[in-house]
């Protein structure tokens, strides 16, 4: 009995690159866009928050967020992102990519400007307030992970598949961009309208009553991409794969399909009722750990490593800059003055090398392969990162910064054009239709659940590092120094569980899955 594959996915296989999958690249990705920039954005108004809310000189820093209170604000968004993830990674599966996709982004538009909405009469009532709202954002933002990856993977050519995906989550990089520049506009427009004396004594000096504002604007401009996109992506449609493997019904997706490929398409009913994958296993049966469960293990573990390191980057490379010299003490500038300069920094790290990375992949991942890129970035990232740690001091002293500021922009790169680009785009490819949406989940769950470990757990302990925060109550920790160190030995890590993972690159998603098999010839049971 001969084998024959269905010609709805057989012709989106062999497509040619048309207007459909830039417009799909677009919409998709401006999702990651929003993401990034509502992920990220806080990062940049931490110290600003610490100004305004906790100038109490009872407190053991004035002026500055307490460690476990800017580890929740950090953090949050993560933990709604996790729970988002699993839950909108199953619904996708069960009632289709395109039924959920629109709740997703009303989340992130509704929550970006409840969070700069912010409300309570005390400190702690407004950072409740905010952890609250950022919690739904993540939400909302984690379901955009295993259902943008799938549609792109379930739309694409298997010749280009590989840049489409890396191009959806490169859109990242410009949320990060553009998250640095919303920063420096809003803060320079404040610092220009309400001047302050070019030095400080005392941090709460430097604050005008009108910095509440800044960090609010600066939050709920992350609604704007996310609304602009809604109608675009209600108008969608389903994807085939979803439609003839999971659903069930040949002839939507033919129709679904001639319409976005302009080309007639016949639906094969027949076919899909012998596809082999009505004899489907479950995501917990004995037959999926044998097919994929090392898979699952390699991706989900490989996210979970790279998400720490990448994450607790972000997170605390303003410290960073102020730990080696190359932005003043805090005392030394205005609340605004010192937003304005650290969301500088922060863009030209993410123009220099960041979005570089993320571009590199969508060039080469279809050349090198997902396995190549994985492993080659981890490799360079643990180089770079002993680089910085190990002659740390080395660094700190005045001249040396530049050098510092290079490596720790390669980082970034090879984070991008590498494990932060892979871990997105090969769970939407070699797990089945069926339950591939909810493996992304997993496995992105995965990755946040490492965030948060590098958010609430390496954010804390390198901060909690100078003896005069252990005297006054808090915690000893570990330093920026022997942070870099340990996040060094987890690239490590992830250069050996790489190994688990299969190459995609070339393959069909049915190839990969073995799904799209009909043995001619034979009855179906009724």
């Amino acid at each position: 009995m001969a084998r024959e594959k269905l010609k709805v996915l057989e012709t989106l296989d062999t497509a040619k690159t048309q207007l459909y999958h830039f417009t799909a690249i677009v919409i998709t990705g401006m999702g990651f866009f929003t993401d990034a920039y509502d992920l990220l954005c806080i990062s940049l108004v931490t110290k600003l928050l610490g100004r305004i809310y906790y100038r109490d000189d009872s407190l053991p820093k004035p002026g500055t967020l307490p460690a476990n209170i800017q580890a929740a604000v950090n953090g949050v968004a993560f933990c709604g992102t996790l729970a988002g993830q699993l839950f909108f990674g199953w619904l996708g599966d069960k009632l289709g990519r395109k039924k959920v996709y629109g709740v997703t982004l009303l989340l992130m538009v509704v929550c970006s400007i409840a969070s700069g909405l912010s409300f309570g009469n005390t400190a702690n009532g407004v950072i409740t307030t905010l952890c609250f709202f950022r919690f739904w954002l993540g939400f909302g933002i984690g379901g955009d992970y295993p259902l943008s990856a799938t549609i792109m993977s379930e739309y694409a050519n298997k010749r280009t598949r590989g840049g489409f995906i890396a191009a959806v989550f490169a859109m990242q990089g410009f949320g990060f961009l553009f998250g640095g520049i919303i920063a420096l506009v809003v803060s320079s427009a404040f610092k220009n309208k309400y001047p302050a004396p070019p030095y400080y004594v005392d941090a709460a000096a430097s604050l005008p009553r009108q910095a509440d504002y800044i960090w609010r604007i600066v939050l709920m401009f992350g609604a704007i991409p996310a609304a602009l996109t809604y109608y675009w992506r209600m108008k969608m449609p389903e994807t085939a794969r979803y439609t003839a493997l999971v659903a069930k019904n040949a002839k939507q997706a033919a129709a679904d399909m001639s319409k976005v490929l302009q080309v007639e398409i016949e639906p094969e009913q027949q076919k899909v009722d012998m596809l082999i994958s009505q004899e489907a296993y479950g995501l917990f049966s004995k037959e999926f750990a044998k097919r994929h469960g090392l898979h699952l293990v390699g991706t989900a573990t490989c996210w979970f490593l790279l998400d720490i390191t990448f994450y607790s980057q972000n997170l605390f490379q303003k410290d960073i800059f102020s730990s080696i010299g190359w932005l003043p003490k805090a005392e030394r500038m205005s609340a605004i003055d010192e937003l304005y300069k650290v969301a500088r920094a922060q863009t030209i790290i993410t123009f220099c090398g960041v979005v570089p990375g993320y571009w590199f992949t969508v060039a080469f991942i279809d050349r090198l392969g997902r396995f190549a890129i994985q492993l080659m970035g981890f490799f360079f990232m643990s180089v770079f990162m002993f680089a910085l740690a190990i002659p740390y001091n080395h660094w700190k002293r005045p001249g040396n910064h530049a050098g510092f500021l290079v490596m720790y922009s390669l980082t970034f790169f090879f984070a991008n054009f590498g494990p932060n680009s892979t871990t997105f785009i090969v769970p939407a490819e070699i797990f089945p239709a069926r339950v591939r949406s909810t493996c992304h989940g997993i496995s992105a769950a995965a990755g946040k659940a490492g965030a948060i470990v590098g958010s609430f757990g390496f954010l804390y302990a390198a901060q909690n590092s100078n003896r005069d925060q252990t005297d006054k109550g808090y915690p000893p920790g570990i330093g920026v120094k022997n942070a870099l160190l340990v996040l060094a030995g987890i690239n490590v890590l992830g250069i050996f569980f790489t190994f688990l993972v299969p190459e995609s690159k070339g393959k069909s998603l049915e190839e990969l899955t073995g799904e799209d098999e009909v043995v001619t010839g034979a009855t179906v049971a009724v």
